[in-house]
């Protein structure tokens, strides 16, 4: 989780052999699984946002290509960490 902007997006040219500026989002989790970051063009720039869990993980799904094609609902879910196969949380929030 030590790459920004250009490391990111050299591993999504290089390795998923995709476009980083095609508007779709990449989303990249950490080894533990509490960390995640996306990196998407918004049309003027390269955005990359991240985001930790106090409690809980971010599940992942099975890649058998390397890739996954989630939807929009699934993607929030994930962000959220809400199990998007069976939509309950990972970990009760304590606080607003």
């Amino acid at each position: 989780m030590r790459r920004g902007f250009d490391g990111l997006s050299a591993i999504v040219q290089t390795t998923l052999e995709e476009d980083p500026f095609s508007g779709h989002a990449f989303v990249f989790r950490g080894r533990k699984g509490d960390r995640i970051k996306v990196l998407w063009w918004s049309g003027d720039g390269m955005c990359l946002f991240a985001k930790r869990l106090e409690q809980g993980y971010f599940v992942w799904p099975q890649a058998q290509s390397g890739t996954v094609h989630l939807t929009s609902a699934q993607l929030s879910m994930l962000l959220e960490g809400i199990d998007w196969r069976r939509p309950l949380r990972t970990a009760r929030p304590t606080a607003v």
